[in-house]
């Protein structure tokens, strides 16, 4: 009886385990190999499960780059990242089968070639190693097949690319008229009224006259949306002054930064390294003799100056050439000597003195540095007990009662940089956080936690009047006096339309001249270029400025210098990206062309499976 019972666990065991794995491997792809294998096909040309987890990281991994932290995929999403990608394999994939279709392929010898060339497949020798070849594959995921499959398509891609775009080139009036736009040159003059220039001061204003300008002026002095957030925090600095630090780990520790504090003398040096011996001494006698400087020799080898910069080097980092280069003084040249790359020159270019830090001279800055150290151990020895207080329903007001945290409070909004505001950790969190989310312990960048809080939200509002009374005073006084300037400015204008000189009116006249759009002009409203250049010759005009107003006369205006070679360079620049621009935007069109003519298949169960896999 044990005997049958035990033969019909084992029977149902192997069912539960078969049902199990049916039921797993229907699910899809929970590790890229399940039943699945592609996530949609153009024309029958497959997009495979693979390809476009491997172009998602890609897409990811540049986002991580372009912001310097890594993008949860949820968030890139919501950027488009996912429909970008698979748009791009769409088009690609279209145009595989627009290809075959058109009948282009790689040969097999060609293959055989580019096959052989790739560096990654070389063995010691240079030469195609096989085993190289298939290791390489089976670390990427691929095999032989689908490898070769890739080139051949990749090459059939690139013909059918070359061919739809042969023979595009942007006209050369393109380039000519970009040219002509950002070189034409002007000259103008400028006369500057301040304060200074009224002919009477500024009265006081009343209550009555701040009252009414700040109902005027409401949307100056909005107060923006806050997030009310009550937060507890610690960073090491806080603990600082409490942690005690011994004279034998002030010691220890000078001692392992020794070369930090004790720095030998060292030089800013070059090195030109010649083929023989005759030909250093020969060229040492050039520069002896005034023939020849340490730049040219290095221009005529093909060289530039970065090129031979050894950079900030010590005497024995040179061997036996350390003597020779440590004597020498500031600017000198010397050899030639032999290294381990020939005979060469060097040229001194600064003595840097060496430095010596005394114990002494160095233990503040040892003692911060080894406290800051301890403190963020104290700090992180602290974060279990506090996790637990949090977890156990403690508010954030008694957290500080039962540990070192210190309570604050704070009308957080964006753009908002002081005090725990200043550490990108909280603002992301509280930017995030609702009156619904629990607190918990967050870290910070210098070693430091937090928890925070929503308590509530304040919507924007004006400033009350009595609060800001100065501000407003000052603002509608500056309005004052640019008004009473722009008056006595457009008088000026009105004389000089009349005939009179600009000099004739008793300022200090500023003259520029071959301003370009892309200049700089000191002291002048940021849109102050694109005024002059939207005058004519002889046009005067006022230009507030802040707290002035400016008298402005176009003098001159002058035609691009198109034969510099600054010009020509800045021309055939233009003229290529402008080419490849356009180029790329036909070929777009083409791709997309293609695309919308394909039988498309996707499966979105698929591609809701790789986006599970990744983080």
């Amino acid at each position: 009886m044990s005997e049958k019972k035990n033969s019909i666990s084992k029977t149902l065991v192997w069912i539960l385990m078969g049902l199990l794995i049916f039921g797993l491997g229907g699910f899809g792809i929970t590790n890229l190999g399940g039943a699945v294998q592609n996530v949609g096909s153009v024309d029958g040309k497959d997009i495979s499960v693979d390809q476009y987890y491997r172009a998602l990281q890609e897409e990811l991994n540049a986002l991580q780059a372009q912001t310097g932290q890594r993008v949860p995929f949820a968030q890139a999403q919501q950027f488009g990242v996912d429909q970008r990608v698979l748009a791009r394999l769409l088009n690609t994939r279209a145009l595989d089968a627009e290809a075959q279709r058109l009948g282009l392929s790689m040969g097999d010898e060609n293959l055989r070639e580019q096959v052989l060339s790739i560096s990654a497949f070389q063995g010691l020798d240079g030469t195609f190693d096989r085993e190289a070849y298939r290791f390489a594959l089976q670390n990427s995921g691929l095999n032989e097949t689908e490898f070769e499959n890739s080139l051949r398509e990749d090459a059939a891609r690139n013909l059918l690319q070359g061919a739809v775009i042969a023979g595009v080139e942007m006209p050369s009036t393109y380039a000519d008229t970009f040219i002509a736009y950002v070189g034409e040159r002007r000259g103008f003059s400028i006369a500057r009224l301040t304060e200074d220039n009224l002919d009477e001061a500024i009265a006081e204003p009343t209550d009555a006259d701040l009252r009414s300008y700040y109902d005027a002026n409401i949307d100056d002095f909005m107060r923006p949306a806050t997030r009310d957030i009550t937060y507890a925090w610690i960073i090491p600095s806080m603990l600082i002054d409490e942690v005690e630090v011994d004279a034998d780990a002030l010691r220890t520790e000078y001692e392992a930064r020794t070369e930090e504090f004790n720095q030998p003398e060292r030089r800013l040096v070059e090195r030109l390294v010649f083929g023989t011996s005759d030909e250093a001494t020969e060229a040492l006698a050039q520069i002896n003799a005034g023939d020849a400087t340490f730049e040219k020799l290095v221009e005529a080898r093909g060289l530039t100056l970065a090129d031979v910069d050894m950079g900030d080097v010590t005497k024995p980092s040179l061997s036996d050439a350390g003597d020779l280069v440590f004597t020498a003084e500031t600017g000198a040249v010397v050899g030639p000597h032999q290294t381990d790359l020939g005979p060469a020159l060097f040229r001194v270019n600064a003595i840097l003195a060496a430095q010596e830090t005394t114990f002494e001279e160095a233990e503040p800055q040892l003692r911060d540095a080894i406290a800051a150290d301890r403190a963020r151990r104290v700090i992180d020895a602290q974060i279990n007990d506090i996790d637990d207080l949090l977890a156990g329903g403690a508010t954030l007001e008694e957290l500080v009662e039962e540990t070192d945290l210190q309570l604050g409070s704070i009308a957080y909004h964006t753009g908002l940089s002081e005090g725990i505001a200043g550490y990108q950790d909280f603002r992301r969190l509280a930017a995030q956080i609702s009156t619904t989310d629990f607190p918990e312990i967050e870290s910070l960048d210098d070693g430091g936690i937090f928890a925070l809080r929503l308590d509530g939200e304040t919507e924007a509002a004006p400033a009350p009047f009595d609060e800001i009374k100065e501000d407003v005073a000052a603002r509608w006084r500056s309005t004052q006096v640019v008004a009473a300037l722009t008056d006595k400015a457009e008088a000026s204008v009105a004389e000089m339309q009349a005939g009179a000189d600009i000099i004739t009116l008793g300022l200090t006249v500023q003259q520029e001249r071959d301003i370009t759009r892309g200049d700089f002009v000191p002291e002048v409203p940021a849109d102050f270029l694109e005024t002059i250049f939207g005058m004519a010759q002889g046009d005067v005009v006022a230009v507030p400025a802040d707290d002035t107003v400016l008298v402005v006369e176009l003098d001159s205006i002058d035609d691009a210098e198109t034969d510099t070679p600054e010009a020509t360079a800045l021309r055939n620049i233009v003229s290529q990206q402008a080419t490849q621009a356009l180029a790329q935007d036909i070929f777009d069109a083409y791709a997309n062309t293609i695309r919308g003519g394909a039988d498309i298949e996707i499966d979105q169960h698929a591609l809701a499976a790789v986006h599970a896999q990744l983080p």
